[in-house]
């Protein structure tokens, strides 16, 4: 087995995301090491083997860019589920349903709810409340229509985005693996045939060619795991369930298609329409997927590169990641990175209960929680002696009151006059 096709470059790259305690002065040679503009340092090789049917590597391609794309695992399940509905057919019941027959209300002052009853007699159902949903054999509350929405419009660069994150997935064997394929024979991820393998016509020569490959154990897989439905699917075409297998991806159909259509779980698609819904089933990502040579190659004209657009989609090119390597772990973990870094020091260990403090009655929290708070309390302090020094010599005149007199004798008078 060997490394996914991701570029790791130079961990002082991601300076902008890894917040390092680092000292102040760095030494200049340190620095001039650490540039942003260095060459990256490949953590896989550049370019795939391409084996014959017999097995064995006959010549090398470069590998295309569209496998170092993002994966968006949240894209792909969002895009996936949007795409799924395209397929569904509409349903709905009768308009008519419930409501054919003649039925009216008693009215009150019978003792019976006033639902519409049939009317007649000599039967059981004359007498029978009608049309409503709670009444046997009425209509349905809310009946479907056929006029719902079905369908749902995706944006054709969601799309894109989605198909090539789902592309660059299958090449990664952790997440193929994780997904359920039986590849843990297989030499290389991924898979590359010659482009004699278009030719075949031949069931018998499909199956030899898996297992030159180690590959037919996965397509055992799925013979295995056919179950009968459960439900009334059993009834109406849709009997069996089965696992996926592989995906035979190819450039010409020269008798390709009729070579590996029979067999349990394998599907074909042409590189020129490959479907999300292939290439991420169920919105897993990680499909196991054998390419011909001529597909392989094609890649970067159908896609284009991150320097190069792509010649047969209009205004596209490939998604830039945000990070280089999104594997944080082992760059912060790295030689450029830890040699730069403080040592760690002693863990902290953090008491396993805090008490709750109210800082309305605990000062040193409060004064933790709002510094200014001590200059507050320390001016209505001040305010508060003022007031009480005032209070306390009450014979004092205060400056500006006028003295009261007592009233006149004939202010008196006045008032007490009859």
């Amino acid at each position: 087995m060997y490394d996914p096709p991701n570029t790791l470059f130079m961990a002082n790259q991601f300076g902008p995301f890894c917040h390092h305690r680092g000292p102040s002065t760095v030494d200049r040679r340190q620095r001039s090491r650490l540039r942003i503009n260095d060459q990256p340092r490949m953590a896989s090789r550049p370019v795939v083997n391409v084996r014959n049917p017999s097995g064995e590597s006959s010549s090398t391609v470069p590998l295309p860019a569209v496998f170092t794309a993002p994966i968006r695992n949240d894209v792909v399940q969002a895009i996936h589920k949007n795409l799924a509905k395209n397929n569904r057919q509409a349903y709905a019941v009768s308009h008519k349903a419930g409501e054919q027959t003649s039925a009216e209300s008693w009215g009150t002052g019978r003792a019976v709810a006033r639902i519409p009853r049939v009317g007649g007699g000599g039967t059981h159902r004359s007498g029978q409340a009608a049309f409503g949903n709670m009444c046997r054999g009425g209509r349905m509350f809310a009946p479907t229509k056929i006029w719902r929405r079905w369908h749902v419009k995706t944006n054709l660069k969601q799309r894109r985005y989605a198909t090539v994150s789902a592309i660059a997935a299958t090449a990664v064997p952790s997440l193929v693996l994780a997904r359920g394929h039986r590849i843990e024979k297989i030499q290389e991820v991924p898979l590359v045939i010659s482009d004699e393998v278009e030719s075949i016509s031949k069931t018998k020569e499909a199956v030899a060619i898996l297992k030159t490959f180690q590959a037919y154990a996965d397509v055992v897989k799925v013979s295995n795991s056919r179950k009968t439905r459960a439900g009334k699917g059993k009834m109406r075409g849709r009997r069996y369930r089965q696992r996926r297998g592989p995906l035979v991806i190819y450039n010409e159909d020269k008798g390709i298609t009729r070579a590996f259509r029979n067999l349990p779980g394998v599907e074909l698609a042409s590189v020129h329409r490959l479907n999300l819904l292939q290439l991420a089933p169920g919105g897993h990502i990680g499909r196991f997927c054998i390419w011909t040579q001529g597909a392989f190659a094609q890649l970067d004209e159908i896609y284009g590169t991150y320097d190069q657009p792509s010649t047969l989609k209009k205004d596209y090119s490939l998604p830039a990641p945000k990070v280089s390597n999104a594997d944080i772990t082992r760059v912060i973990n790295s030689d450029e990175i830890q040699s730069i870094v403080k040592p760690a020091g002693p863990a902290r260990v953090k008491r396993p209960f805090t008490q709750k403090k109210n800082p309305l009655k605990n000062r040193a929290l409060l004064f933790r929680l709002n510094p200014y708070a001590k200059v507050l309390i320390r001016r209505e302090t001040l305010a508060q002696q003022k007031n009480l020094k005032a209070a306390a010599a009450p014979g004092e005149a205060k400056k500006g009151t006028k003295k009261m007199l007592p009233a006149g004798k004939k202010f008196l008078e006045t008032l007490h006059a009859p």
